[in-house]
């Protein structure tokens, strides 16, 4: 029986990528123990109540390590490779269905239920890239993290999977440019150099 796809909210998508993806937990020493319980993701995926019930920790592992080089591409043609390739595997295809009122709905649809949680979440990143462009996703730039984040905002600048590692990035910066220059003033005797 075909299954009818619905976006997975976008912080769910990259709380699931992050949370059970093997990069990220290795990179900022999680290693092997995922920091949500299935319990806590499954629900907000959006998926059928039989296939969240079915989800294990493998198949949400599994799933977030093949979304995790779409986000980790290095230009458009790569992340769109990824992408559909993502898709074709997951079986997905577009149906239009019809409503009691004989209003027509174009969709995405699945016919293998253990594939629904990678076609949703591909569905989901093919809309948001369609709409917002390659540019708005990506791998975190802080040092000892490969999470990935998603940039809804205006300026699209983001650059950090959170507010959390764009601080201490930050800090580490002013950190090693005040130890330069403390460095820089010591090297010249403290003596302050006149014109």
């Amino acid at each position: 029986m075909a299954l009818t796809l619905t976006d997975i909210p976008l912080e769910t998508l990259t709380r699931l990528v992050n949370g059970w993806g093997t990069l990220p937990r290795q990179e900022d020493g999680r290693g092997q123990d995922p920091h949500l319980p299935v319990a806590d993701v499954a629900p907000g995926l959006g998926l059928p109540e039989h296939v969240s019930a079915a989800l294990t920790p493998e198949s949400l592992a599994d799933a977030a390590d093949r979304l995790h080089p779409v986000f980790a591409a290095p230009d458009a043609g790569t992340c769109a490779r990824e992408l559909t390739g993502l898709l074709s595997a997951a079986g997905v295809r577009p149906v239009v269905e019809s409503d009691d009122a004989g209003a027509l709905r174009a969709l995405w649809c699945v016919d293998d239920a253990g594939q629904a949680l990678l076609a949703a979440a591909a569905t989901t990143l093919r809309r948001y890239l369609a709409e917002h462009g390659f540019t708005r996703i990506g791998i975190c730039t802080a040092g000892h993290c490969a999470d990935v984040y998603i940039d809804q905002s205006p300026g699209g600048r983001r650059r950090f999977c959170s507010v959390t590692c764009q601080n201490r990035t930050r800090v580490a910066a002013f950190r090693s440019r005040r130890a330069a220059a403390a460095e820089g003033a010591s090297g010249s005797g403290g003596r302050v150099r006149g014109g």
